[in-house]
């Protein structure tokens, strides 16, 4: 299927990489596009180019200082060339418990939101979330689609020390700490998941454009998948996502 084409520009980015931007739309359907044409990239320059993509951007790596005309042009040639398909993602079960002494912020956003805490944990684990972006920290996810009535501005004033595997909040935002870290979203659970692992050969097991829904649990079954997880025979659940 042909692909809308929307207006994308090229920018130099050093000597090695080339910077692609759609418009500034946080969406699904630009975020699809960026990852069509990915694909696309891929399927021209093999391993020659590494990929990076995030909302409405593509970053284009190369292994050698390149001729950015040259380039570009080709770029924007494989862009007309491109093709929507309906790629296979995945979509992650993600545990979390939500106990007060993991949501630390529960009660503020409750008040201020004028929700209860139970509501905000029922909305937080009825909606499905979109990947798009990984970074801040290596395997941190920016997910979108977070419910309207769970939408919290980021702290003023950020923590000091924030705990591997808190969920938190800020703006139309939520997304997990994959390792401790200083930081300002408000904090409303704790995953038990690691999200990054050095020592694995796939340190970071999602991607951008995957999935992700959360499930709540007790504390004592936080216990029991933490220590699941850190002798190796914890499996995470998943399926495929057609997107």
């Amino acid at each position: 299927m042909q692909s809308e084409n929307f207006e994308i520009t090229f920018c130099p980015y050093g000597k090695l990489a080339v910077l692609i931007n759609w418009p500034k739309e946080i969406s699904v359907h630009t975020l699809n596009d960026v990852m069509d044409y990915k694909e696309a990239i891929q399927n021209h320059f093999k391993s020659y180019c590494e990929l990076v993509p995030s909302y409405h951007s593509l970053l284009a790596i190369f292994p050698e200082p390149i001729d950015f005309e040259k380039y570009a042009l080709t770029l924007q040639n494989l862009y007309q060339k491109r093709r929507h398909t309906k790629s296979e993602r995945m979509l992650w079960h993600i545990p979390v418990c939500y106990d007060a002494d993991f949501g630390i912020d529960l009660e503020e956003v409750a008040a201020v939101n004028k929700i209860s805490v139970k509501k905000i944990i029922k909305l937080h684990t009825e909606a499905i979330y979109t990947v798009y972006a990984i970074g801040f920290l290596p395997g941190f996810m920016y997910l979108g689609g977070l419910p309207d009535e769970l939408h919290f501005p980021r702290k003023t004033e950020p923590r000091q020390k924030v705990s591997r595997g808190a969920v938190g909040i800020a703006g139309a935002q939520t997304g997990v700490y994959p390792q401790e870290s200083p930081g300002g979203w408000n904090l409303i659970g704790n995953s038990p998941i690691r999200f990054f692992d050095s020592t694995s050969e796939n340190p970071c097991f999602v991607s951008v454009g995957d999935r992700v829904r959360f499930f709540e649990i007790s504390k004592s079954m936080h216990e029991l998948v933490s220590i699941q997880v850190s002798s190796g025979v914890f499996e995470l659940a998943k399926e495929v996502w057609h997107g």
